[in-house]
């Protein structure tokens, strides 16, 4: 059984009666159970529903743009009326866009409640043009600021959520760490998050997870900014940039620099979210495998989600990164689409029971 983890008995009691899975027995697949594993053969076993997407470019107060990913579910048969038609906002992990197959499957999921959804797509990574010589980061909340006002803004009286997905969900806490209560939306859903990205580095950075993992996210992100080169030699050695053969060099030689940061502990500290989890104003639910590499087990701010009455953790013994595959052959639907299904659904149907219980 995951563990729960919250101080609020009402929010546990919402969670047991709207959102069941939470307490449920997870059951991974048996073959392939172990955190690494599990990690790696999602993005091949897992299927990839089709989604039609309507694209948006919204312009950003620095003369950038934002690339937005929308499935407006016009066919909704419990929502019909668009303006009121329930929003969420999903938000892909580190190099990740709207095609990412958990994104097509959490948009699977609210597309049989009804939902409409849009995907975020961080600058430059979704083929269109970087305007300015700026990229995106973890700590670094105005473009999705922007989006949030401006996705509220096109639909004022329609229930809005979020969900994010490892870096996504990390920006999406630090964005609730900054507004507290002062934001439109009404929940949010976080998926494998890096809580401590010192921890989350270090973990990386031993010999068999940079072999597997390390290496291969740090080309993805070489290649996520090459496209840009011409524009971001403006600013860096982009051939230095290049010759990064881990995550921390490449956020030393690029990220780090971009945004301003003296240097690159300074980044971390202020792109880890559990220091701001304490100022969260709004229920958000939190799942994370101990097991994950990505952010390890001992690295989860159990003891500061317990002082937040806002917050819930969900932890799995097992999972992995976005993982928490079930079942003999795991192609459809996870433990964490599961979760995320049901908390959606609990919030925007029942929303208003969370702390009345």
């Amino acid at each position: 059984k995951p563990q729960l983890v919250a101080s609020n008995d009402r929010f546990c009691r919402f969670l047991e009666e709207y959102c069941p899975v939470v307490t449920e027995t997870y059951y991974p697949t048996i073959w392939c159970w172990e955190g690494r594993v599990q990690t790696l053969l999602r993005p091949f076993i897992t299927s990839r529903p089709q989604v039609q997407y309507r694209n948006e470019l919204i312009k950003t107060a620095d003369g950038g743009q934002i690339s937005l990913d929308w499935f407006d579910n016009n066919g909704s048969l419990y929502y019909p009326d668009a303006s009121t038609r329930p929003t969420v906002l999903l938000l892909p992990g580190l190099t990740g866009t709207s095609k990412e197959s958990y994104i097509l499957h959490m948009i699977h999921q609210s597309e049989t409640l009804g939902y409409r959804c849009v995907v975020f797509n961080n600058r430059g990574i979704a083929g269109e043009d970087l305007l300015t010589p700026r990229t995106y980061c973890a700590a670094n909340t105005e473009d999705l600021e922007a989006v949030i006002h401006h996705v509220h803004s096109l639909h004022p009286s329609a229930p809005f959520m979020a969900a994010g997905v490892s870096m996504g969900g990390m920006l999406l806490l630090n964005y609730l760490g900054k507004t507290g209560r002062d934001t439109p939306l009404m929940a949010a859903a976080i998926f494998s998050a890096g809580w401590n990205v010192f921890e989350s580095v270090e973990s990386l950075e031993k010999p068999l997870n940079w072999l597997l993992f390390n290496y291969y996210l740090t080309t993805c992100l070489q290649s996520s900014i090459s496209r840009h080169r011409q524009m971001l030699e403006k600013l860096f050695d982009m051939d230095l940039v290049m010759k990064a053969r881990t995550v921390r060099e490449f956020d030393t030689q690029f990220t780090s620099v971009m945004f301003g940061y003296r240097t690159i502990d300074d980044y971390y500290e202020d792109a880890s979210p559990c220091r701001k989890l304490k100022s969260v104003g709004i229920p958000v639910l939190c799942l994370n495998s101990v097991d994950d590499v990505f952010s390890p087990g001992h690295a989860i701010p159990v003891e500061t989600a317990k002082q937040n009455a806002n917050i819930a953790l969900v932890l799995t013994s097992c999972g992995g990164h976005i993982g928490f595959l079930e079942g003999i052959w795991p192609r459809k639907c996870t433990y964490m689409d599961r979760v995320f299904k049901q908390f959606v659904q609990a919030m925007f149907e029942h929303g208003n029971k969370v702390f009345s219980m």
